[in-house]
């Protein structure tokens, strides 16, 4: 810190001694003009000091980004003539603009970086797919002003030596002009006159050069990607969509309402895994399992504890009610009356055009489309155990079909993993009658929320009847005299010690570790497009090939079905107008929820992650069990944090633990999304009594430990002087 103030201080100092000693006057025209015999005699008598001394000055003036670069670049052409002079200038320019970017990125960049993370990361980002060809183009245009853009360029990502050696050619073209309009001193009247509209027109021409030469290189690179096929010269479709989940429906819908003729390809149940196998079916258990813990606990609302009698055969039937009653509005009929085409079969790419359709009556057919979107989702990943295949086990998936044969819940059962998936899922059955264990081999449950949000988690899980065991890696599965074991390791306990092994018995075994992108069958291989755990796609979700995109699971980088339909809708856009503008998929503001009792939402950072960048946060809290809602509820649990930078009512991140938490987030979703700050969740009106007035109060804490108290105590002075 001290060396930063040091280094600012002397470069306030050579600022304000340069127009103290009113050197500004000399870097003007009519300045510039007065001097030049005297200049030109200097450099008579010592033509190496005066060259010296004259880029020493020019790197000065650049440096600090005093007025008076244009001059100087004009007395260079006055005095050392076109090619000396061009070659003074040239090298001065760069060095000196170097300079002011490195004064910019050691004084500002860290500062910023810390009043906006996110938005520096992504500009950083940009610039380092981009950079070099953006700064070329500032450089050639002399419209931008050349010492705004080196400290600007500070506070990014770019590399100093990018910077250089881009700014030593970009500058070249303005030099010339400037440097040979100095050879003619005496005819300029003023320094507009020394760019015309025309030059100024050819210079813009000019600047668009990289961008027309990047644009050539990308339309070559494609047609090297797409040189062994053969395009369609018509096409069936405008679009056709694999994968009939949040992605591909959201996809196919937006098509299907701009009047393009799209095909939606789907083998197995409409609404994909959330509907069938995920969201719904784990709400409705969720809903069941929690009515079962009130009744248990009835004391809480003035009534008696009793044990509930209830019907485990009836509860599961009760979810797959639920899931028929939502299916109709993603079902076949709903999206042919909204204009798609809707194909029951097995979809594989042939060609970046082509789509072969086994159908699920055996038959086959193929379809050409201008452009085609994979959305074919993500399945549970199931841990290579030894013995668990001979074992069993259900998944998210499969356990809604298996769990409906049974009587009785699970009597005894394990979750292997501490995700949402598994949490959600223990609380449930724990509280449906079934003995759960959940195996998690980090320290910790929902790893990705903070430290104080995972240990709440943990006591409302354990509360209802888990018994977690973190730091604990499963190794295989055993059968011994009819029974079924896990064995698993506590990653605490020292090597060789007696009980680092540990025998777990079940009777079910849920596989909750993860979900894996559906990447096989799709002639994505074929194809030669990359897949690492995911389909590898650009910022506009274009794969290898330009018209083929991929949404959902099988992108990420979240695994949550309203980003699979907020991608959906750039998959479509991309897809059928790409050719005149293209959207990056925006992931700034997205929000997520575990839906145990009580819930735990998100949206931006958390504490943990605002340690981790380095943000000088602050974090104001607001606690339920002030909250008269909650009160009546009996739900006076759980918290709303809320990070904010230092000072400041911009929401940086929101993590809200309780009752209806994946509702109340959406507030905070909305203000971060639009730049609201606090101050104007505090002066919207709330209905009372409700839960959402939680948030209100979260911004009325801020605003309390904000309060102007130098203000607030001339105000009491005031009041106190008219009361007489």
């Amino acid at each position: 810190m001290f060396k930063k103030i040091l280094l600012l201080v002397i470069a306030v100092s050579l600022v304000a001694l340069f127009f103290h000693y009113d050197l500004n006057q000399l870097l003007t025209l009519e300045g510039l003009k007065g001097s030049m015999d005297q200049f030109g005699e200097w450099r008579e008598q010592s033509p190496t000091l005066v060259i010296g001394g004259f880029f020493a000055l020019y790197v000065l003036v650049a440096a600090l980004s005093l007025p008076g670069a244009a001059i100087l670049t004009l007395a260079a052409g006055a005095l050392f003539g076109l090619v000396e002079g061009f070659i003074i200038v040239s090298f001065a320019s760069s060095i000196g603009a170097l300079l002011a970017f490195l004064v910019s990125r050691y004084l500002l960049r860290d500062s910023i970086k810390k009043k906006f993370p996110e938005r520096l990361k992504s500009i950083d980002e940009g610039v380092q797919k981009e950079g070099a060809f953006y700064l070329f183009t500032l450089r050639l245009v002399p419209v931008f002003p050349f010492f705004l853009v080196n400290l600007l360029m500070g506070v990014t990502g770019i590399k100093a030596w990018t910077f250089y050696w881009v700014s030593q050619l970009g500058m070249l073209a303005g030099t010339v002009v400037y440097v040979n309009a100095g050879t003619q001193l005496a005819d300029i009247e003023s320094l507009s006159g020394i760019l015309s509209p025309k030059l100024i027109f050819s210079f813009v021409l000019l600047g668009l050069l990289p961008l027309i030469g990047k644009a050539i290189v990308n339309k070559i690179k494609q047609r090297k990607v797409y040189k062994k096929w053969q395009k369609p010269k018509k096409f069936d479709r405008n679009l056709l969509v694999i994968g009939a989940g949040a992605g591909g429906l959201v996809t196919s819908y937006i098509a299907a309402a701009v009047k393009a003729k799209v095909t939606l390809i789907e083998a197995g149940e409409m609404g994909g895994d959330c509907l069938n196998y995920g969201c719904v079916p784990s709400k409705a258990i969720i809903k069941s399992a929690k009515i079962v813990d009130q009744i248990k606990h009835g004391e809480n609302y003035g009534l008696e504890n009793t044990t509930p009698q209830f019907s485990f055969k009836k509860v599961m039937a009760r979810v797959h009610q639920v899931i028929a009653d939502i299916a109709p509005h993603d079902s076949v009929e709903r999206y042919t009356d909204l204009g798609v085409e809707v194909i029951k079969g097995y979809g594989k790419l042939i060609n970046p055009w082509t789509v072969e359709i086994k159908l699920n009556d055996g038959t086959m057919q193929t379809l050409t489309a201008r452009s085609i979107v994979i959305a074919t989702g993500a399945r549970p990943f199931v841990p290579p155990l030894p013995g668990i295949e001979e074992s069993g086990y259900v998944t998210s998936d499969t356990l809604w079909t298996e769990f409906a044969k049974l009587d009785t819940a699970p009597k005894k059962l394990v979750v292997l993993g501490g995700g949402p998936i598994g949490c959600e899922l223990a609380q449930s059955f724990a509280r449906l009658g079934s003995q759960v264990i959940q195996i998690e081999m980090a320290e910790r449950i929902m790893i990705r929320e903070d430290l104080e949000v995972s240990e709440f988690a943990s006591q409302s899980l354990q509360k209802s009847g888990v018994n977690i065991l973190t730091s604990h890696q499963a190794l295989r599965c055993e059968q011994r005299d009819g029974k079924k074991f896990i064995i698993v390791k506590n990653l605490k306990h020292e090597q060789g010690s007696e009980q680092e092994e540990m025998a777990i018995e079940y009777d079910e075994l849920l596989c909750a570790v993860g979900r894996s992108a559906r990447l096989k069958g799709y002639g994505l291989e074929e194809l030669g497009i990359e897949t690492n755990r995911t389909i590898q796609t650009n910022d506009y979700l274009e794969t290898l090939y330009p018209n083929i995109f991929a949404a959902g699971d099988i992108v990420g980088p979240y695994q949550f079905t309203h980003v699979a339909a907020h991608q959906g809708w750039y998959a479509a856009v991309n897809a059928l107008f790409g050719t005149f503008k293209k959207f990056k998929v925006d992931y700034r503001v997205i929000p997520w929820a575990t839906f145990i009792d009580p819930e735990v939402a998100r949206v931006g950072i958390n504490e943990q992650e605002a340690i981790e960048q380095g943000i000088d946060y602050e974090i104001t809290r607001f606690d339920f069990e002030e909250l008269d809602r909650a009160i009546t509820d009996s739900a006076a649990n759980g918290f709303i944090k809320v990070i904010t930078p230092k000072g400041k009512d911009k929401i940086l991140g929101v993590t809200i633990v309780s009752e209806h938490a994946g509702d109340l987030i959406a507030e905070f979703v909305l203000a971060m999304k639009h730049g609201l700050g606090l101050n104007k969740i505090l002066g919207t009106i709330h209905s009372y009594p409700t839960w959402a007035e939680g948030n209100k109060y979260a911004a009325g804490e801020w605003k309390r430990n904000h309060a102007p108290e130098t203000v607030l105590s001339w105000l009491e002075k005031f009041h106190t002087w008219r009361r007489g």
